[in-house]
């Protein structure tokens, strides 16, 4: 388990929605160009100063922190021969040692004065496409499960750029963020595997409602 390591914050940012332009002359208003700061409020509903544009699919107490692995910018760089800008994915936090295989459904973490907890798996959009000019990249994110994830607030508090994030509790389910990726996207009528995440009381709400639908639909 990836708690035995040591996990590094590397970049911490929020952002309010703007208007972007991407591609020849497309604009969207989004939240996901995040600005690396200090330190920042961390409350229920996400960071102060933080926000998003599309509150139907995004936002929420259940994914008030959206968290993705430091890893893989190394490997999506390396595979797309492109340097990603910090936060690229619109994640507060870029972390060492949380991969999705290592992470499950129900832990929780200390994150400086704060308590998160980990909620789901997170569906990634065409925001990432449009950001990034790269129509492959968000294909090969739902691929791999490689999405990053999303978590709530147990305790507020303020947490700084250089907080530590300690393991507080591992889930004894044993969900990973990987395997909800895995049966989500690629394995939607796997029963076994979908009562399985469904047994983690802590999994958030949109998703327990979505995959009650997918098994009275079997």
């Amino acid at each position: 388990m990836a708690s035995s390591k040591v996990i590094e914050l590397k970049n911490l940012s929020i952002g309010l929605p703007q208007k972007t332009k991407y591609g020849n002359n497309g604009e969207m208003e989004t939240g996901i160009c995040k600005q690396t700061i200090e330190e920042a409020q961390l409350t229920k509903d996400g960071f102060l100063g933080d926000g998003v544009a599309d509150l139907q699919n995004h936002g929420g107490s259940d994914r008030a922190v959206c968290v993705y692995p430091y890893e893989h910018y190394l490997l999506w760089e390396k595979e797309f021969a492109n340097p990603l800008p910090a936060s690229t994915f619109g994640e507060n936090l870029t972390v060492t040692n949380m991969l999705e295989k290592d992470v499950y459904i129900g832990d929780i973490f200390r994150l400086g004065e704060a308590v998160i907890q980990i909620t789901q798996g997170r569906i990634p959009c065409s925001t990432i496409s449009k950001r990034t000019n790269n129509p492959f990249l968000l294909k090969r994110m739902v691929q791999m499960g490689f999405t990053g994830y999303l978590c709530r607030v147990l305790e507020e508090g303020i947490v700084r750029n250089d907080s530590q994030i300690t393991l507080l509790e591992s889930h004894p389910k044993k969900v990973s963020i990987l395997y909800g990726n895995e049966i989500y996207f690629h394995k939607q009528k796997d029963v076994e595997g979908i009562k399985r995440i469904l047994a983690v009381e802590e999994l958030a709400n949109e998703w327990k409602e979505l995959l009650v639908n997918r098994l009275n639909n079997l």
